[in-house]
């Protein structure tokens, strides 16, 4: 069983992925992509706005990103590259299976696979 990727926590890292980086809508999920410039490993954030629900749902969502993530990425692939994975609406209602298909989608358009 693959172990999840570190996380971006700071506010500031999120931002900056989001400035600088690469983005990629799918129906499930937006993903952003930044490539760092050094070795060290990939980190992944996740995002749900409150636009999504309460806490309750925006929790939920963000747990099913977390649980495709880490199905779906090799930390070992993507080394010196930060990843913001935002919920959306359609996140929590979405087949399991589409969502890794939108995740995986998501990152062939920013060219990391």
């Amino acid at each position: 069983m693959p172990s999840p990727p570190p996380h971006l926590k700071r506010r500031a890292d999120f931002l900056r992925v989001a400035r600088l980086g690469r983005k990629a809508p799918a129906h499930g999920l937006v993903l952003q992509a930044l490539a760092r410039g050094d070795d060290a490993p990939l980190r992944v954030g996740f995002t749900v706005t409150k636009k999504v629900g309460n806490a309750v749902v925006r929790n939920r969502t963000r747990r099913r990103l977390k649980e495709a993530a880490r199905l779906m990425l090799n930390p070992a692939d993507l080394a010196g590259i930060d990843l913001v994975l935002i919920g959306r609406d359609a996140t929590r209602a979405r087949p399991f299976a589409a969502l890794q298909g939108d995740l995986r989608r998501a990152l062939s358009r920013v060219g990391l696979t």
